[in-house]
């Protein structure tokens, strides 16, 4: 019988894999990407208190607004200008990134760049 490979299971696994040596200070905080075929989700988090700092994601009212006509990945550009702009506002300049095992290309590269251009550091 053939097997299917379940893309999303290997993606976690990647995910735990890196996420052994990748933490959030709140000096540091990880921002974390999570993609879904219609959505892509950022968020700013502090592990040692475990708090969600900042987030930001496709169905934020001020991103639905703007991303009228956009394909997904300048709408993945949006959401990280967004977070990263709110970021900025909590004097929060320096995070580390986190892909969530997904590869660094498309959706997942655009809203770094976009928090980038926003002017966080990573």
């Amino acid at each position: 019988m053939i097997t299917v490979n379940d893309k999303n299971k290997d993606r976690v696994i990647r995910h735990k894999r890196v996420r052994k040596h990748l933490s959030g200070t709140a000096e540091r905080p990880r921002l974390c990407v999570y993609r879904s075929l219609n959505n892509i989700y950022a968020q700013i988090i502090d592990d040692e208190k475990g708090v969600t700092l900042v987030s930001a994601s496709t169905l934020d009212k001020e991103v639905s607004d703007k991303m009228k006509g956009c394909n997904k990945t300048q709408q993945a550009k949006l959401v990280g200008e967004v977070v990263g702009k709110r970021a900025i506002a909590k004097k929060i300049k320096t995070v580390v990134f986190d892909r969530g095992g997904y590869l660094y290309t498309g959706r997942v590269q655009a809203v770094a760049d976009g928090a980038r251009e926003a002017g966080l550091e990573f």
